[in-house]
């Protein structure tokens, strides 16, 4: 990457979600330590934004940037046999550990697994968390996953995506392709090609989960899939919803 003076809107494009890879070196350059972006995702579970778009949150954290994962729910009904409050601090410490792994802050909305809503309070709880952040861009479930929860979470974004102005894009990840995720055409990929690891590692932290699984199952495949779509080992891909027309 060549030193040159980048905005922050130019910045989020140019540097992950516009070219095809970013190199180690590149982590380092002084364009990319320069420009301090703050990016933020909502799932809705402990291990959604992991498998979504875990490789390009841990992209974001190498290179200098600040990265804040908002969990809707604590993953309360994820464990069978355990109480809601002992899976809820079985995944809160998973999730922990997982965002440790991606160089990320957890950050928890307090809805419950199962039982989540979308009305005035949740709302303004979240487009309240979203605008404390002060995201450059934002990134959530696609709307019409099967997953309730999942719908909820992405339905709460774009509410707060609408509620802040639009003064953000917002990108909406794929999990599970095929069975959570349907009809998904993406409009950007991110080379995770470098960041697999630090990916599978965090997934892997969900061990109620069964997070390596996870990732051996559904995410490699997908990664390596989308991957070959842009010509690199691995990618993650997005469909964007920015309705200034400007670019980040």
């Amino acid at each position: 990457m060549k030193d040159r003076n980048f905005s922050r809107r130019q910045f989020l494009d140019t540097s992950l979600l516009a070219i095809p890879a970013l190199s180690r070196s590149d982590w380092d350059s002084q364009a990319v330590r320069r420009a301090a972006l703050h990016i933020v995702c909502l799932g809705a579970h402990p291990d959604d934004p992991e498998s979504g778009c875990g490789g390009t949150l841990a992209r974001y954290a190498a290179a200098g940037h600040r990265v804040t994962v908002i969990y809707l729910t604590r993953g309360e009904r994820g464990i069978a046999g355990r109480t809601l409050d002992d899976a809820a601090r079985i995944r809160t410490a998973e999730a922990q550990q997982a965002c440790r792994i991606l160089g990320a802050t957890p950050v928890f909305a307090e809805q419950i697994d199962g039982a989540t809503e979308v009305n005035a309070r949740a709302i303004d709880r979240i487009v309240s968390l979203v605008k404390s952040d002060a995201p450059d861009a934002l990134f959530t479930h696609w709307p019409i996953d099967s997953h309730p929860d999942h719908q909820a979470a992405s339905l709460l974004a774009i509410r707060a995506w609408y509620a802040l102005k639009q003064s953000f894009p917002l990108y909406f990840f794929e999990v599970n392709a095929g069975s959570q995720t349907i009809a998904f055409r993406p409009t950007i990929h991110v080379d995770v090609t470098v960041t697999r690891d630090p990916k599978r590692r965090a997934l892997a932290a969900h061990e109620s989960q069964h997070g390596d699984e996870i990732y051996r199952i559904h995410h490699e495949p997908m990664e390596l899939f989308r991957g070959r779509e842009i010509g690199t080992t691995a990618a993650e891909a997005f469909v964007r919803l920015d309705r200034s027309g400007d670019l980040p």
